[in-house]
């Protein structure tokens, strides 16, 4: 096992050679564990979604990426080009950490466009001798060549007073003509927020506004990712708290993502809303960040992983992906998350099955596959519970539970395989606010995603079982339910690197 000391944390791409990267890319290419449609790094560690834009009739995705192992250390933007968000072409580095400002990793931001041209804005994260953190905020320009040319010096050198240095991943959008910056920060007395840059033009002055006034005063130590947008008239934050308690079945993760919904004040910086709900209630989904599509919806891509966590992969030189894009709606006052209907390309074959299942029947059909969508609708449930094991064989299986007279779903990962290290149980659970009647479910080689009636909640998790769980089985612990169910497998989707 390789110790990962500060210097190898910190150890440049550039100062690798062709043969050491062609080595470490040939070992991570025998892992059993490759995802066929998510995005997911050639080598090293993927973490945060960055610089999400639809842009001159394509679409652009980034993400944190650390090349030499699955390890946070010195951190690029790696980026990808796509048509329609589902087959993705390998852009290489989009920043690299080549700056004073930047020289200890080129952390999260977001792309924007002004007056035609493509603009990021992104945290620079550099150590002093003594190892201090030094956060600022930069703005990297794409010119007409198509280069990207850093402005320096940074847009906002330091966090204002009354901050730490923990001051980061701004999120620029537009509004009434003005371009402003949500930053993700912590206050001195190290309780987390988000505040608020202003800006006549990208390469001017970015102006402190203050910091956005909730309900929530002492919630968790730091607020990660933070994004602001409108959607059917009501104001979305979406963030990413660290340090905040478990609660029955909620913040069960280290660590959480969520929003509130309500209306923000932009000349006092007063939010009033609802609760904070976390997006995911499965066990790897983090820093999620959204972008406007081609037919103006709003979706959102989410880093499928965890901060401080071990993955089976790690030994093999890589770790984490990305979500499948999800269009988000609000309705009855919560966000709801559907597969973006681009995914649709994915299926390459069909089979349905019609039928029932009791507890005696423990197979509803022979479905077998390791990379598929499976798309489930309970025409009518006279059972107390019903389970589907997906991923399954003798030994393993990865469970949904769902009890009927309490609408509570449960994510059981307990014979999923492998698992990470630390997670807190090996189950997850959510209480449906309506009784589950939809199922859309997306099975690649290491992960599932769960969508619960029309998104009303989702469930996303990796997985790490053998090559020979690949059967589906439906029981139920008393009376018969009746499914219909729709497999359509999915053969791999071709990524030019």
């Amino acid at each position: 096992m390789t110790e990962w000391t500060r210097d190898k944390r910190y150890r440049k791409l550039e100062d690798t050679t062709a043969e050491e990267l062609e080595t470490l890319k040939e070992t991570v290419q025998l892992s059993r564990y490759r995802q066929t449609y998510h995005i997911q790094p050639s080598t090293g560690l993927l973490n945060d979604p960055n610089g999400l834009i639809y842009f001159n009739g394509a679409y652009y995705v980034a993400h944190q990426w650390f090349p030499l192992g699955a390890v946070h250390g010195l951190k690029y933007w790696y980026q990808y080009k796509s048509k329609d968000l589902v087959h993705y072409e390998h852009q290489g580095v989009l920043l690299n950490p080549d700056t004073s400002y930047d020289s200890h990793g080129v952390y999260s931001g977001s792309a924007f466009e002004y007056e035609g041209t493509l603009y990021y804005m992104y945290t620079g994260n550099h150590r002093d001798a003594e190892w201090g953190r030094e956060s600022s905020q930069l703005i990297a320009k794409v010119n007409d060549d198509g280069q990207v040319e850093k402005l320096l010096p940074p847009a906002i050198p330091h966090p204002p007073a009354g901050y730490t240095q923990h001051f980061r991943d701004p999120k620029v959008f537009e509004r009434d003509g003005k371009l402003y910056a949500i930053i993700g920060a912590q206050r001195a007395n190290e309780t987390g927020c988000a505040v608020l840059y202003e800006a006549e033009h990208p390469e001017g002055s970015w102006t402190f506004k203050g910091e956005i006034q909730t309900s929530l005063t002492d919630f968790g130590y730091m607020w990660e990712c933070p994004d602001y947008f409108q959607l059917n008239g009501k104001d979305v934050l979406v963030f990413s708290p660290q340090g905040i308690a478990p609660e029955a079945e909620r913040y069960q993760n280290i660590y959480q993502s969520g929003y509130i919904i309500g209306e923000l004040n932009f000349e006092t910086l007063e939010m009033t809303h609802g609760e904070f709900i976390e997006l995911d209630n499965g066990f790897d989904f983090y820093a999620p960040q959204t972008l406007i599509d081609e037919a103006q919806r709003r979706v959102m891509i989410g880093w499928m992983g965890l901060p401080d966590t071990e993955y089976p992969t790690d030994c093999e030189g890589w770790a984490h992906c990305l979500t499948v894009p999800r269009t988000l709606t609000i309705e009855d006052g919560k966000l709801k998350q559907k597969p973006h209907m681009n995914l649709r390309s994915l299926r390459s074959n069909r089979e349905t099955a019609l039928g029932y299942a009791n507890k005696f029947l423990k197979q509803l059909h022979p479905y077998e596959g390791e990379q598929y969508e499976l798309v489930i609708d309970i025409l009518d449930n006279e059972a107390s519970a019903i389970e589907f094991h997906l991923r399954a064989s003798k030994d393993e299986a990865t469970v949904i539970r769902y009890e009927t007279d309490t609408q509570l779903l449960k994510l059981d990962r307990f014979d999923s395989g492998r698992l990470p290290t630390p997670v807190e149980g090996t189950a997850r659970q959510t209480y449906l606010d309506t009784p589950l009647r939809h199922l859309r479910i997306f099975v690649d080689t290491s992960s599932i995603e769960i969508f619960c009636n029309e998104g009303e909640r989702v469930l996303t998790s990796r997985i790490f079982p053998k090559k020979t769980a690949n059967k589906i089985k439906v029981a139920t612990d008393s009376g018969q339910v009746y499914l219909k169910m729709t497999k359509y497998d999915i053969e791999g989707v071709k990524q030019d690197a």
